[in-house]
């Protein structure tokens, strides 16, 4: 049998919007409300992973599972690699590392990409969804994959990039980055040992750095694409649809 440990890496200190986890919809904060989608998947122990006291208590007091962790981490990668050393939790072959400012992920996508880390034996995996907005294409803080070839529901493919750039200029292949990434154990270790690279921080994305090292990212397509909670007016729209659909 194959086991998953799900990670959900959080702090106060967001540069955009400080103190989002604990924003509330619907009475439950945002932290609880992806801790909780990610039981729903049902597929390995969930632990929040973070520096701050006040998340820890309220992941718990929602019935939830925390681990406090170093306040100097770079990325949420080097915090859930901090969270999963110390649990020491025995025969984890993959890590989940799912983020925790996307309160309505879906519990299938979650599922599925698990499910196709395990059936590809894929080293490192991610979810994408398709742009249904051009919009989306000039957001510099809407994050883009593009892939190989055509993504569609059967597939996994391999990512040749990932950027924040106006892409409205190019059509193929182009698709929403979801902030999820599926591990096995010994390519996180591969990934956490690697330095960050100047393309990684210049970008601020940290999957630039396993592209840069030549580690492989399969992109698995998403039926549905979350909101993540950046901004003010992020919350405001994730907060009013999932308040109208309760």
């Amino acid at each position: 049998m194959t086991n998953t440990l799900i990670l959900i890496p959080s702090r106060m200190a967001a540069t955009r919007l400080p103190g989002k986890p604990l924003l509330k919809i619907n009475n439950l904060s945002i932290i609880s409300h992806v801790f909780k989608r990610a039981e729903e998947a049902n597929i390995g122990e969930v632990v929040v992973a973070t520096e701050d006291n006040e998340i820890l208590k309220d992941v718990l007091e929602n019935g939830g599972k925390g681990i406090l962790t170093s306040s100097n981490h770079k990325t949420g990668t080097d915090r859930i690699f901090e969270a999963y050393k110390k649990l020491n939790i025995k025969n984890v072959d993959y890590i989940l590392n799912l983020q925790g400012d996307e309160p309505n992920i879906n519990k299938d996508d979650i599922v599925n990409l698990n499910n196709l880390m395990i059936n590809s034996n894929s080293e490192i995996g991610t979810l994408a969804a398709t742009i249904k907005d051009r919009k989306i294409l000039d957001n510099k803080n809407v994050v883009k994959v593009i892939t190989e070839s055509e993504l569609d529901k059967n597939n996994f493919l391999i990512a040749s990039n990932f950027t924040r750039d106006n892409l409205s200029k190019i059509d193929q292949n182009i698709y929403q980055h979801i902030g999820i990434y599926s591990y096995k154990v010994s390519a996180l270790e591969k990934f956490i040992g690697l330095k960050q690279t100047k393309n990684e921080i210049e970008n601020k994305l940290e999957q630039l750095r396993a592209l840069d090292n030549k580690l492989k990212i399969n992109v698995a397509l998403a039926k549905f694409s979350p909101i993540g909670v950046d901004t003010k007016e992020d919350y405001l729209a994730i907060k009013k649809i999932m308040e109208y659909k309760s």
